[in-house]
């Protein structure tokens, strides 16, 4: 089992940048496929950004892309997601989260894992 605590978020204008953590505890967090999401208000949770066990894979939603970067550190037990180029529909509670059997990345339900969210707003 696994335990997630996400941190970073804030308020930044429009253009600026952010960079999210994931810290994890528990056991073998190197076995673990990680992956981002956001869930704005009245909106169902949408997949951001996912990252292999090993970090030898990525992948992000379309809307990001070229603009958030995922990565990990598994010596530090950390994922972490780096925001540029922020627009104000980037707006969202933004979540990790930790799948053990790689499945369907972009579904929430395929994660077993999930922290309480870190707040993200961007003014314009």
């Amino acid at each position: 089992q696994v335990q997630l605590v996400e941190s970073g978020g804030g308020l930044v204008q429009a253009g600026g940048s952010l960079r999210l953590s994931c810290a994890a505890s528990g056991r073998a967090f190197s076995r673990y496929h990680m992956a981002w999401f956001r869930q704005a208000p009245g909106k169902e949770r949408e997949f951001v950004a996912f990252i292999s066990a090993t970090g030898s894979a990525t992948s992000s939603a379309d809307s990001v892309k070229g603009r958030f970067t995922i990565s990990r550190d598994n010596a530090k037990n950390t994922v972490y997601l780096q925001m540029n180029s922020l627009k104000p529909e980037d707006t969202a509670v933004y979540y990790c989260a930790a799948m053990v059997q790689l499945m369907n990345r972009v579904n929430p339900e395929s994660y077993a894992y999930w922290g309480q969210g870190t707040q993200v707003t961007i003014s314009s």
